[in-house]
Order: structure tokens, then C-alpha cells, then sequence
């Protein structure tokens, strides 16, 4: 570390605060007297922070108070009008369930999960894992009005120790909410007693009740879009006299902040991933920065003195890929992300193959293969080959015979049966770049809305459209239980929006309905084929060419990788079957632009590993996953305890791998790790490395 921290130390200054950047450079770090020596400058752009300590006991950093088993458990209580501290608590639950599969079976308590230590020591005593500590939360609201608003977060064990500093950040997932990573990096950080750097990355759960104008402050509790003013955390921007219009015709909708805040967030998820970054080592210089005889604290903790690891899954992973790629002022040491969710700029030549044959398609981005997805996978969902995915029967078998047919008067797909129709949009996943190992995952995917969900959220996202412009006929509204329709809920979603949603609808009691032509209705009812005509308009944004296709195009080129890490050591795993961020469009091609861009000095690793797809949580919820699939987050805290060997006894990383799991089968009897999961290996099988040469990803079968 010796090296790279030199050479930090020369790049810092033109990324961080003057006072940090000057202890870096070797100002004075302890024995300030007044104005002496550089002070801990709180970031320019860091708004309303707050400062609560947890006791470890009653309350804690990790689990809400709740211990492993009581995150296991049924969810905590709430009033009827719930305080800060319970909408955390229940906050701090439903993302931690929402990332792992907390069933014993498939592992949590033993293999993983707050209750088991580092080196897999496992306390199962009742309350276990709660870890005390300080949490610092704070908007950074770059020009002080409030329109970004991204939450930042600082998590600061007592165990930290100051004179060996280390930082995780821990981006959100998904559109989730600041303690969105809690358990995909969050726990691993604090495990190891470092500050955690939390954000939302400005796409965090924020929603806006458009009828009444309820909003939420960053820790959730609710005020009126006029009362909270700039500190709202997501307020539509659609004049009074235009809301009023969009309201009388569409009640009961809901504006989300990553879909209408029109300012394509996913744009600075790196620069805010660094900005917590920075947050962070300015609260660690709040509780540990000298105190001048002002009064006033110094600065203690610096980039060239404390190891940090960006971390992260999905859109959090690529979140932390973003910042190590922006990182021009030396704040991040490494990388190690699951399933990153990015767009890739390729560039000319690259090929990626399996088994030495070129796969189908490489590289498309988000927007593409998720609206393709769209489309076709509730048809393809019953091909033949299909009939044992989980999840089948949630997708009405006649709306799914009527979106076959829709697609093939459309000249999407052809076959004149049923059957045939579905195997030729089956066929067309295939040949977008999806492997055969996610044939089962699409109808899962598509019925619990994942897929739709994300395909109309980063439509509005990418096109920086106004809720009031109901894009392509969608839009976000409570629906009776009845008829699906648009309809007053029994108590507004609102006042549980932090703690329960994930900040894409379905979510937290909103619903995704269609404009359709016989009325809004929600998107699975719609015209009989689940809102066909919507999907097609979605799809054609990308493959159009009128204003509204070439907006969408110039939102989505803002956001596209390079693949230069900038020589820092990173890991990212990623599993075969993923069907949601497919690798064949992420991990693979990243893996190969890397090479291109850094040669020699390319210090990056991928782990693929089989059996395994997006979403653990999936493997307890849904019937038929933990039979097929392991959880990939048993690989995630490998690479982070690899990587950090690496960083501290210079052990080597891994050689990029597959990793061969065994499914747990019919019954899916409880996990093991001799008999299901092979661990990362330092030099893998030849049958098993995964290698680049002449401008060639290779993959073996």
C-alpha cells in the first residue's frame, strides 16, 4: 500500500475539500492550535445533517435493533403515524431481506448474515450481530435548491479504529433508499470496522402524492411539498396550474424521483458514490480529527491514509465501477461489485465468446435488452421448453396467448400457433444476448413486474420526461383491488414510502397502469394483452428515430462506461443465469474493454459463477429457485475478504474464473458449502479460466 498511497497523495487535491486535501499533501494532522493548521471543512454541497448514535443494544448500525434473527423474523411494528427511528428500523429490515435469502436453508445464519463473524464464526445466540455506532445522514444538494437532493450517509462502527482507517461505500441497488446496500456491503464493511459510505445516488425511494402534495424529508417522515420546500426529497417540478390539470384527469397518481426528477441521475451515480466518499471522511474527522485550541476540529483521516473499497450489487455496482472510472483524485484503493447493472461505450473490435464460439449479441445497454424484455417475455414465458419456471401461472395463460398474437400481427415474432409464437420470442431472448441458463427466470422476472417496472422507469429517467407527460401511456397510481383501476388507497402509500418501497413501481402500494384506450388499468390488465400497445411504444424509443427516440438515445449515451479502472485491483462476480443484468451486455464485455484500455496494468478479475441469477431474495419467495439456484452472495463476501487480503498482505487476486456450483435439487435441502459451493480458487482450471487475447473475451462452456 505504500506505493499506491504515494501516489495518491500526489493526485488528491483536485478532488477533495482544501482542508483534506492539504493534510494529504502532509499538513499538520494533530496539535492544531487556533488556525494553524487545515480544518475539517465540511463539503460545500453536504445540507441538513444529522448526527444519532446507536448503543449497540436497543438499537444499532446494521439491524435496526432487530439482531439476525429478529431481521428473519415478521416485520417491526409501526404507529399509526411513525416516528424517524421506526421507519428506519423497518427500513433497515425490508432492504436487508431484500438483497439476501434470509432463510436458513439457503444459508443466512450460517453461512452469512449479521450473526457470522468474518472468519464464518457464527454467534447464534437471540439479538446476535448488532453492531453500535454513529450514523451521519446529510442531502448533498449541489446548488442549494433542493432539485437533487441525493442522500448521503456515513455509518461509523465503534470498533473503527483511527489510526488503521478504512471506508466501503455502499451505493443503493436498484432505486432503493440510502439503506439500500445495507446488507450487500454495509454489513461487510462494519464487520470489518470500517466507516461505510452510503447514497442513494439521487435515485433513492422518494415518491410525490400529486393529489394531496405529500412528500418525505430524507428520513422518511412526511410534510407537504410547500412545507418541506428545498427540503423535500423529491418534488415533481410541474407548475401549480399544470398540476392542477394533470390531477383532474389522471387522480391518484404518484411522481417517483429516479422516473420524474429530469435530471437522468444514473448520469452521476460515479461522482455521487465519491461524494460520499467525501462526506464520510469528513464525519470521521468530526468524531477523530484533532481539536484546535479554537475549538474547532483538524484533520486527522485522508485519502493517502485510509483504504477505501467502492462495493456494491446492480446498479450499485455499477455505481462504484462509475466512480473508480471518474476517480481522477485518488479516493478509491478497489473495486469489488456483484451483477453490475452498466452501459457499456464499446469499442471497435472487441468479441466475446463461450466455449471458443462468438456469443449471440454483447453490449447492448439497459434500455435495449429491458425492453426487449419487456415484450417478449410473457410470451416467451410459455414456450414449451418454459413450462417448469417458477412462476409461470402468475402470468394469465390467455393474456400471454393475447401478447403472442399482438407480437405477431406487429412483426415482432411469427408463428401461427400458440406454441409456435412463444418459441420464436424465446428464440429472440436467445439471440439479444440471453443464455439458455436464464430460459426459467423470464416469466418470474416479468410477472413480479421487475422487468416492466424498470423498462417505464428508465424510459422517463433516460428521456428526462415530466410525470404530466404519462410516456408512452403509463403512469404510477393506487389501484382497486377489484378492477384495477386507479383508485383512492385506504391509507396513503406515503406514510410508509421509506420503509417499504423500493422506488419503482410496484412498489409500496403504487401500481404501474396504462392510459389504455378503454381507460387506465393496470399494466397486466390492459387491453386484454397486458398493455401491448405501451410495451411496442417503450421498445420503439430505442429503435426509432423521431424526437422523442433520439432524447432518450442522448440521456442513455451520458451514462456509458469505458472500462478504464485506472489501474486499481478489482473484482466484479456475477452469475450465469442472471436474466435481469444478462452478462453477456455487462460483466463481459467490461472484463475485455478493461484489457483494451489498461493492458498490462489491468488489474481487474471476473468471477462467473453458475446457478446463480439477480436476485437472491428470490431463492426464499419464490417457489422453484432454491431448488436451481445458490446464493450469490456467499461469492460477493469472498471477493470483498480476497480483496482485502490483497490490499493488506499483498496476497494475489484471483485469475478470472468460472466458478461450477451444485444446485441444492428437488427440495432444496439446506446449503453446503463443500457440497454446492467451490470456493474462488487463487489459479483456476484451465477448463475453467476465463481469458482475453487479441481483442477476445473467452468464456469457457
Amino acid at each position: 500500500m505504500t506505493t499506491l498511497r504515494s501516489t495518491r497523495r500526489a493526485l488528491v487535491l483536485g478532488a477533495l475539500p482544501l482542508a483534506i486535501a492539504l493534510t494529504a499533501c502532509g499538513g499538520s494532522s494533530s496539535g492544531d492550535t487556533a488556525g494553524a493548521g487545515p480544518v475539517n471543512a465540511k463539503p460545500s454541497y453536504i445540507r441538513a445533517v444529522s448526527v444519532l448514535s446507536y448503543n449497540g443494544s436497543t438499537d444499532d448500525l446494521l439491524t435496526g435493533g432487530l439482531g439476525w434473527d429478529g431481521l428473519a423474523g415478521a416485520a417491526p411494528a409501526v404507529s399509526a403515524t411513525p416516528t424517524a427511528a421506526e421507519l428506519r428500523r423497518r427500513a433497515i429490515y425490508n432492504n436487508y431481506r431484500a438483497l439476501v435469502d434470509f432463510t436458513a436453508a439457503g444459508g443466512y445464519g450460517r453461512l452469512y448474515g449479521p450473526n457470522v463473524a468474518l472468519d464464518g464464526t457464527v454467534n447464534a445466540a437471540a439479538g446476535a450481530g448488532k453492531i453500535a455506532g454513529k450514523e451521519y445522514i446529510a442531502y448533498a444538494d449541489p446548488d442549494g435548491t433542493g432539485r437533487v437532493n441525493v442522500v448521503v450517509m456515513a455509518q461509523i462502527p465503534a470498533s473503527f479504529d483511527p489510526a488503521n482507517p478504512c471506508i466501503v461505500t455502499a451505493t443503493s441497488s436498484g432505486s432503493r433508499g440510502v439503506y439500500g446496500a445495507v446488507s450487500a456491503a454495509g454489513e461487510w464493511g462494519l464487520k470489518r470496522g470500517c466507516a461505510v459510505a452510503y447514497t442513494d445516488k439521487g435515485s433513492g425511494n422518494g415518491g410525490h402524492e400529486l393529489g394531496s402534495g405529500i412528500v418525505t424529508f430524507l428520513d422518511g417522515t412526511l410534510g407537504t411539498a410547500a412545507s418541506l420546500g428545498a427540503g423535500s426529497h423529491f418534488t415533481a417540478n410541474v407548475l401549480p396550474a399544470d398540476l392542477a390539470a394533470f390531477n383532474a384527469a389522471n387522480p391518484f397518481r404518484y411522481a417517483f424521483k429516479h422516473a420524474h426528477s429530469q435530471q437522468n441521475p444514473e448520469k452521476d451515480w460515479g461522482r455521487n458514490t465519491l461524494q460520499a466518499v467525501e462526506f464520510t471522511l469528513w464525519a470521521l474527522n468530526e468524531e477523530y480529527g484533532p481539536v484546535g485550541a479554537n475549538g474547532v476540529r483538524g484533520v486527522r483521516i485522508t485519502p493517502a491514509n485510509t483504504t477505501v473499497i467502492a462495493a456494491g450489487v446492480s446498479n450499485g455496482g455499477g455505481a462504484a465501477l462509475a466512480a473508480a472510472e471518474q476517480d481522477a483524485g485518488g479516493l478509491i484503493d478497489a473495486v469489488v461489485v456483484g451483477e453490475p447493472q452498466i452501459n457499456l461505450r464499446l469499442p471497435a473490435g472487441l468479441q466475446v465468446q463461450r466455449g471458443g464460439n462468438n456469443v449471440a449479441a454483447f453490449g447492448r445497454t439497459l434500455y435495449d435488452y429491458t425492453t426487449l424484455a419487456n415484450l417478449l417475455q410473457p410470451c416467451a414465458a410459455y414456450a414449451p421448453a418454459n413450462a417448469a419456471s417458477p412462476f409461470l401461472a402468475a402470468i394469465n395463460a390467455t393474456i400471454a396467448q393475447n401478447r403472442c398474437a399482438a407480437l405477431a400481427a406487429a412483426g415482432v415474432i411469427t408463428g401461427a400457433t400458440f406454441a409456435d409464437q412463444a418459441n420464436a420470442a424465446l428464440a429472440a431472448l436467445r439471440a439479444a444476448g440471453w443464455e439458455a441458463d436464464s430460459d426459467l427466470l423470464h416469466a418470474s422476472h416479468w410477472a413480479t413486474q421487475a422487468t416492466p417496472g424498470v423498462a417505464v422507469t428508465y424510459a422517463n429517467a433516460y428521456s428526462r420526461a415530466s410525470v404530466t407527460e404519462n410516456l408512452c401511456g403509463f403512469s404510477f397510481a393506487t389501484t382497486s383491488a377489484t378492477t384495477g383501476q386507479p383508485a383512492a388507497a385506504a391509507a396513503s402509500p406515503m406514510g410508509l414510502l421509506f420503509a417499504q418501497g423500493n422506488g419503482v413501481p410496484p412498489t409500496g402500494g403504487v401500481n404501474l397502469v396504462v392510459n389504455s384506450a378503454a381507460g387506465p388499468i393496470l399494466h397486466t390488465l390492459a387491453d386484454g394483452n397486458a398493455g401491448t400497445t405501451g410495451a411496442l411504444c417503450l421498445r420503439a424509443l430505442w429503435t426509432g428515430t423521431d424526437a422523442a427516440a433520439t432524447k432518450l438515445k442522448a440521456g442513455v449515451d451520458e451514462i456509458r462506461l469505458t472500462g478504464n479502472l485506472r489501474g486499481k485491483p478489482a473484482i466484479i462476480v456475477h452469475g450465469r443465469s442472471d436474466a435481469l443484468v444478462p452478462m453477456n451486455h455487462t460483466t463481459r464485455p467490461y472484463f475485455g474493454m478493461n484489457r483494451l484500455a489498461e493492458g498490462a496494468s489491468s488489474k481487474l478479475s471476473v468471477i462467473e459463477v453458475t446457478n446463480a441469477q439477480h436476485f437472491d431474495t428470490f431463492i426464499a419467495a419464490v417457489p422453484g429457485y432454491a431448488d436451481r439456484y445458490i446464493p450469490m452472495h456467499h461469492y460477493n463476501i469472498q471477493a470483498l475478504n480476497q480483496m482485502w487480503a490483497h490490499l493488506k498482505s499483498s496476497a494475489p487476486l484471483p485469475a478470472s474464473q468460472v466458478v461450477r456450483t451444485v444446485p441444492r435439487g428437488t427440495g432444496a435441502p439446506a446449503i453446503d458449502v463443500a457440497a454446492n459451493l467451490p470456493p474462488i480458487v487463487a489459479t483456476p482450471a484451465a477448463g475453467n479460466a476465463i481469458s482475453f487475447n487479441a481483442g477476445v473475451v473467452n468464456v469457457p462452456e
